[in-house]
């Protein structure tokens, strides 16, 4: 967490100020912005890797009193303007089209605001599963299943509990009931009550149109802002299959237990 304060600034309303930051994520924090901020992301590896990094961003809800850009070689270009109240809208780009310039808006009222957003480094490899523009809703391949069990945060078999479908967000949240924890990055998926059931919610674009239904899934996916996200999600009869198939011909890219 960085944060800043403008009320250091009030003779300078037009001062700049620069912060680095290390950590691959993390979020900021610019309480009664004046002036502007150029946020640098100088996380911990080579620099030779930055130009296979994605940079996403997502703003609080209640953020306000500065826009945010995109900046390169002293063009700017509009990311989040002040006073959009688009939830949980997420804005991605390449670390190698810019950095952040957030710059306070002049203010007319005396209330004082707070300009904040969460950040994410990664891969572009993995923010393209996150945010699959051409078919998001797209079933997965064989092949595309069997690498997600090796290559993502949580892989759990489960099923549909319910379904909420959050029309603002344009979002479904998945409530899951877990027969098997294979592997989960963060808690998300925790023990409830005093039956012992293991439950959590996974949620997707509100497109795709998930239902409640019977049976048993394999749930694979990516934590993304504290948030699991759904990636393959085959039946588990079918993950059964392939991965059976896979094994016999010794092509299954890692091993876990299909029972």
């Amino acid at each position: 967490l960085s944060s800043s304060s403008g009320l250091t600034h009030e003779a300078h309303r037009k001062d700049v100020e620069q912060v680095y930051l290390r950590c691959s994520e993390g979020s900021i924090e610019w309480m009664y912005p004046t002036g502007a901020l150029i946020v640098n992301l100088r996380p911990n590896i080579s620099p030779a890797s930055y130009k296979h990094l994605t940079v996403c961003i997502k703003p609080f809800r209640d953020s306000a009193g500065a826009n945010i850009y995109l900046e390169k070689t002293g063009e700017l270009k509009l990311l989040v303007r002040d006073g959009d109240r688009s939830p949980s809208r997420v804005y991605c780009f390449g670390y190698d089209q810019g950095g952040l310039f957030v710059e306070a808006t002049p203010q007319q009222d005396i209330s004082r605001k707070i300009t904040g957003f969460q950040y994410e480094l990664m891969s572009k490899g993995i923010a393209a599963d996150l945010h699959t523009a051409s078919a998001p809703c797209r079933p997965c391949s064989d092949t595309e299943v069997l690498l997600a069990v090796c290559t993502s945060d949580f892989v759990i078999r489960g099923s549909i509990q319910n379904v909420t479908n959050e029309a603002e967000e344009q979002e479904s949240i998945i409530h899951v009931g877990v027969n098997k924890l294979y592997r989960q990055k963060s808690k998300v998926f925790q023990l409830t009550g005093e039956s012992g059931n293991w439950r959590g919610q996974i949620k997707t674009l509100l497109e795709c149109g998930v239902k409640p239904g019977d049976g048993d899934f394999l749930f694979t996916g990516r934590m993304h802002f504290g948030e699991a996200r759904l990636g393959c999600a085959p039946r588990f009869k079918d993950f059964q299959r392939m991965y059976k198939e896979a094994k016999d011909k010794g092509l299954n890219p890692c091993e876990i237990g299909p029972d």
